[in-house]
């Protein structure tokens, strides 16, 4: 098969002559270095982009994404939501939701709480989470409750046992003074979602969680939203809305929880990149060692014609060349590490979670091939320097003491 010279003689130097062991060596390493590099990277990301999703999943998957309500006081409860936020809601038509910060109170214990009134529905986003009870359990005047696992676990109730619940901001005046509202709800049900939402939110009906808040009839706090991504919600909340309208999402209570993820994660990233760069600026002194060996061989072709661009092509090639066999070389292992992250680490007795858990695993092949083109990119970087040094090789002095 034909290839310009400069490309054939750039891949005859990278080989390497039998004799030339430790050139070969540094260049082996340099390749070695990015392909450890850029596996590293891959897996690593992978596991933040699972933590990431599974935390989307558990904790914005149960809690309201959205809610818009009028600003002052509650909001008019219609047949169905005005036009506007229908448009908002992607997955599913917007639904009522009333909800408050509440107090609890069990015969062995006290909390507080964040409850959510909601119309129950077979397909409601909390039943694939429920470990006991059942949603149609959730009836109008039965003043039922869902209760995170660990909000349960705080309590000492299960299934069946009574808790209060006491509103701070809907108070009666009694002969005592204002007392805040409170009645006591039956626990209908239990859920896990495997995330600190357990500790906080109960779901009830609309209907009684009104009641405990003293709402007027008919009246919510907002329509609540449904999306697809609820990273949307940072788009969608720049749209204008009528006036006296108000727009809330789930960043005001877990915003800087997913902040701190992302953090982490553009960290591990540039940590882990730092050892890419590393192991590409490797070229550099690799190229360097060649150009000082190979200064007569570079005078003689340049003798027979060829040109300083051509010379440089041929170390730019060489130098590439491990770039890229490391960067393709670690995408490949990387994938096949993350897809397997789980059963290598079983296979080596390390138990990072109680009762058989696994790290949550995402793959992203845009977000690879990123990774693979910047190694590549970063190590053709790396041979300009030791190649323009090649170019610049003058035949009569490189070939004076021959």
């Amino acid at each position: 098969m034909f290839h310009p010279v400069s490309v054939a003689i750039g891949l005859r130097y990278l080989k390497g002559r039998s004799g030339d062991r430790f050139s070969r060596f540094v260049s082996y390493m340099s390749t070695a270095g990015i392909t450890i590099g850029v596996l590293s990277l891959i897996t690593v990301l992978s596991v933040m982009n699972g933590f990431e999703a599974q935390l989307k999943s558990r904790i914005l998957g149960v809690l309201p994404q959205a809610v818009i309500g009028l600003e002052h006081g509650p909001t008019p409860q219609q047949l169905a939501a005005p036009s506007f936020i229908t448009e908002l809601s992607e997955t599913r038509p917007p639904a009522p939701l009333v909800r408050s910060e509440v107090v609890l109170q069990s015969p062995a214990n006290l909390s507080v709480g964040y409850a959510v009134g909601v119309e129950p529905a077979a397909d409601d986003p909390i039943t694939q989470y429920l470990i006991a009870g059942h949603i149609k359990s959730l009836t109008q005047g039965q003043y039922g409750v869902f209760l995170g696992h660990q909000l349960a676990r705080d309590l000492r109730v299960s299934v069946g046992d009574k808790v209060r619940l006491l509103a701070t901001n809907a108070s009666l005046l009694t002969p005592l003074g204002r007392m805040p509202s409170q009645r006591n709800f039956t626990v209908m049900g239990i859920f896990n979602t495997g995330s600190d939402v357990d500790g906080q939110l109960m779901i009830t009906h609309i209907e009684d969680l009104r009641r405990l808040l003293r709402f007027k009839p008919n009246t919510i706090s907002g329509w609540r939203l449904f999306f697809d991504d609820p990273f949307r919600v940072a788009e969608l909340a720049n749209k204008p809305l009528p006036a006296s309208w108000q727009w809330h999402d789930w960043r005001e209570q877990r915003g800087e929880l997913f902040q701190a993820v992302k953090m982490e994660k553009n960290m591990m990233g540039l940590m882990l990149g730092l050892i890419v760069g590393v192991a590409a600026f490797n070229i550099i002194s690799a190229l360097i060692m060649v150009v000082m060996e190979k200064q007569s061989e570079v005078a003689i072709l340049k003798t027979q014609g060829m040109s300083s661009g051509q010379v440089m092509t041929i170390f730019m090639v060489q130098g590439a060349s491990s770039g890229v066999i490391g960067a393709v070389a670690g995408g490949a292992l990387g994938v096949i590490l993350a897809s397997h992250l789980n059963t290598v680490l079983e296979a080596m007795g390390v138990a990072l979670f109680a009762y058989g858990g696994e790290l949550p695993i995402l793959i992203e092949p845009m977000q690879i091939v990123l990774v693979v083109a910047l190694a590549i990119v970063l190590s053709l970087t790396a041979t300009l320097y030791p190649s323009y040094r090649a170019s610049s090789v003058k035949p009569a002095e490189a070939l004076r003491y021959e």
